[in-house]
């Protein structure tokens, strides 16, 4: 399954919600629609194409019903900032991460993290890797709290 690739639609529809009034299954929907013709000129297969949109969908819906509990988790572990006050893109990629860390169980732990380095280097400005995995350092030292907590 092209994980990386729903990790990226999902940071992307994340951030659409954000900037517009739309709903998760509304921002899915623009995204994938942009990536179709991209993912039929390199020929993924159908079936593989059908799990990352899944993967993509449960993405956004699970961090979008989750925000208020992701962003006062994070707030306990950005040092000087507030939530509120982060780049947008930062932001959504650290509220997938914190969901992938705390809240399933199919994602190891470093993986996640280097998922959300890799999206913020992409995505983000130059210090955005720095910074997010500063942050998910921070939030992994206190994971198993964190997972009894949710």
């Amino acid at each position: 399954m092209k994980r990386r690739l729903a990790r990226e639609i999902a940071v992307q529809s994340l951030y659409q919600m954000e900037m517009n009034v739309v709903s998760a299954q509304e921002a899915v929907d623009m995204l994938l629609e942009e990536s179709r013709d991209t993912e039929n000129e390199i020929g993924v297969d159908a079936a593989e194409a059908a799990r990352t949109e899944a993967f993509a969908r449960e993405l956004v819906t699970s961090v979008a019903e989750r925000k208020a509990a992701i962003d006062d988790m994070l707030q306990q572990y950005l040092t000087g900032w507030q939530v509120d006050r982060l780049s947008r893109v930062d932001k959504q990629i650290l509220r997938l991460a914190c969901y992938e860390l705390v809240f399933r169980d199919d994602v190891p732990p470093k993986a996640a993290i280097n998922e959300a380095i890799e999206l913020s280097k992409h995505f983000g400005t130059e210090e955005s890797g720095k910074f997010v995995n500063g942050v998910l350092g921070r939030v992994l030292e206190a994971l198993d709290e964190l997972k009894k907590r949710a």
